[in-house]
């Protein structure tokens, strides 16, 4: 009985500590600037200031930042969950030469810092006259080594039952992708959505370099408009980090259940 109180308290306190950094986020949204640097630790602000976030939502374009935002996650992760699937697919159920060879060159290129090849990445879109588009912000994006071996542990874990009888019925390889694959494979695609889409929500080193235009910023970089070279506005860029923040909490809560049934599913628990 003391084992198991003292591993509550334990998993209690630790959970207080992960949670303890938003809600300190969230009180200093709804502070005023004379309250963020005290003597005396002040979680609850008195008064509340909610015209924070109507002040910080009218600082910045942030209605265009969050267009851009939310385009460019959503269009990178439908489109990384097409071509890893479709790849996954391919390596996991169909056979043709040289197949399992170019699995394991696909994956060797995890191992190749991101670093690397952005200069000849961004070289390429100059070329094509990307830069400073939408195409600039997701197509680099919608290719992924990570995905398709994901998908396709997923996809080897299936019944090739379902399949062989679908073959007989006179199903096409791309419709038992279709209609067997892909409804049975939600655990896995949910969980990869998720990835894919927090990793682009939060990106901001690659649409920093990429755009030039106002306009087409999205909102990490706009979050940093509330940062001066001499002094930040606290206040207004906590709150904007609350708005900038639902999302990515409504995502992950929507597919939360899926994610750790996906992950044990594909071999990549820990």
């Amino acid at each position: 009985m003391i084992n198991k109180f003292f591993v509550y308290l334990v998993l209690s306190l630790f959970g207080i500590s992960m949670i303890f950094p938003f809600l300190w986020m969230l009180s200093t949204s709804l502070k005023e600037p004379s309250q963020i640097f005290t003597s005396t630790l002040q979680l609850w602000p008195t008064p509340i200031m909610w015209s924070n976030y109507i002040e910080a939502w009218h600082a910045i374009p942030f209605g265009k930042f969050y267009l851009n935002s939310i385009f460019v996650a959503v269009a990178v992760t439908f489109g990384q969950i097409l071509t890893s699937s479709m790849a996954a697919y391919a390596f996991a159920r169909l056979k043709f030469p040289g197949r399992d060879k170019l699995f394991f060159a696909y994956l060797a290129t995890m191992m190749i810092p991101g670093m690397v090849t952005l200069i000849p990445v961004f070289i390429l879109l100059k070329m094509f006259g990307w830069l400073d588009t939408y195409k600039a912000l997701i197509l680099p994006g919608i290719f992924s080594a990570y995905g398709t071996f994901m998908l396709r542990q997923f996809f080897m874990t299936l019944p090739t039952d379902l399949e062989d009888a679908a073959r007989i019925d006179g199903c096409s390889s791309w419709r038992i992708y279709w209609q067997i694959i892909l409804p049975l494979s939600k655990p896995a695609i949910a969980t990869l959505a998720t990835f894919t889409f927090l990793g682009n929500w939060q990106s901001f080193f690659w649409p920093l370099i990429v755009t030039s235009s106002e306009h087409m910023k999205t909102l990490p970089i706009g979050l940093s408009y509330f940062q001066d070279i001499y002094s930040t506005n606290w206040t207004l860029l906590m709150a904007a980090s609350v708005i900038v923040l639902a999302p990515a909490l409504i995502v992950f809560i929507l597919n939360q259940r899926f994610i750790t049934q996906g992950i044990a599913l594909t071999g990549l628990k820990g």
